[in-house]
């Protein structure tokens, strides 16, 4: 699935494409995804100029002015950026239009993703509006991390994977943070004192940017907005490297489940 940092990486790709731009027409292929594209779409967005291209959490937002579509990529998503007239594939359900002949093409295989539009306030939306700070942001830190896991009994790793605490941070880049900060992921998040919850703070800051730098993950079906693969799975630290040593002091790294997903660690560097 798409992480923060896919996500931002999207956002970065298609960012320079649609800024300024006036939406020309959609194309519809398959409205049923996760929740079902708005049959006013087409009428709503024709000549509206695209002023922002935001990110909250996983969702991409794009301010038009009058209002703002909502796109989610899902389990298995991508967003690329392809010149007018290429045909579409069996899984290209959605088509965003542009009057510079550019078309911004959703390809979805699972259909987990999302096509929504909301004239009201953005962050109000209730898909938004509960969640939790973003990781990359001065208003995430080490005191922020603390308050939010104080009386959790949950592991670490769980909570942090809950976007009311956190947005972003879903399973490889919690593995990967937790392994950086020397925490073992079965920890009870209120067990973890202020010293230890700035360093997981820090930790998670430089693996998400770090991932970003490389292009996110990918990891099945996930590219970036021009097609190319990332190639963070290449610097993995524990992520899927069950039974290998670790990098840092030897020992074999373990896997676990938690919450049905596997969590990957350290027994000797994550205490």
């Amino acid at each position: 699935m798409p992480e923060l940092p896919e996500v931002e990486v999207t956002r970065r790709g298609i960012e320079p494409y649609l800024m300024g731009q006036r939406i020309a027409g959609i194309a519809v292929r398959n409205p049923n995804l996760r929740w079902p594209v708005p049959g006013h779409l087409e009428r709503t967005l024709v000549g509206l100029e695209v002023h922002q291209v935001a990110r909250r959490a996983k969702y991409l937002l794009l301010d038009c002015g009058k209002g703002t579509l909502i796109l989610h990529l899902g389990m298995s998503g991508s967003l690329r950026i392809l010149s007018a007239g290429i045909p579409p594939q069996k899984h290209d359900h959605f088509d965003l239009e542009l009057e510079s002949g550019t078309v911004l093409r959703l390809t979805d295989p699972r259909r987990f993703g999302a096509i929504l539009w909301t004239s009201d306030d953005i962050l109000q939306h209730p898909l938004l509006a509960q969640l939790g700070p973003e990781p990359l942001t001065l208003g995430f830190d080490g005191g922020v991390l603390y308050a939010r896991t104080r009386g959790r009994g949950s592991s670490i790793k769980e909570v942090l994977m809950n976007s009311h605490v956190v947005v972003g941070i879903g399973n490889i880049y919690a593995s990967e943070a937790l392994f950086h900060a020397g925490i073992n992921p079965k920890t009870a998040a209120g067990r973890i004192g202020m010293g230890r919850c700035e360093s997981l703070a820090q930790a998670i800051k430089e693996t998400l940017k770090l991932a970003i730098k490389a292009g996110g993950s990918s990891l099945r079906d996930y590219v970036n907005s021009d097609g190319k693969a990332g190639y963070f799975q290449q610097q993995y630290w524990v992520y899927d490297r069950t039974g290998h040593s670790c990098r840092k002091c030897g020992a074999i790294i373990r896997q676990i489940k938690q919450g049905q997903r596997s969590s990957f660690y350290c027994p000797h560097c994550q205490k």
